[in-house]
């Protein structure tokens, strides 16, 4: 196994870790920023304000997207195990 491989095979877990989690991510931050936006505008200083609402639209992204993240995952895992062979010989 060659310094190349263990860096390429380094670079696909993150970028697999990257595309899983954007999706929760975004959508964490999006919910946040509105609610951001309706405290400044009612002045409502509720800190766990925030909390369910994110809660809320992080279960329905799982829900929607949590079959194409888990066959992400899978294809991965068989790419990256088909690839074993190779990398010890």
């Amino acid at each position: 196994m060659t310094p190349e491989t263990v860096i390429t095979i380094g670079e696909q877990a993150v970028e697999m870790t990257l595309m899983l989690s954007a999706p929760m991510l975004l959508t964490a931050l999006v919910i946040g920023l509105v609610v951001s936006i309706f405290q400044a505008a009612t002045q409502i200083n509720e800190m766990t304000l925030s909390f369910i609402p994110k809660m809320i639209g992080i279960f329905v992204v799982l829900i929607i997207a949590g079959p194409w993240m888990v066959n992400t995952m899978v294809d991965y895992m068989q790419r990256l195990f088909s690839a074993i062979p190779g990398m010890i010989g």
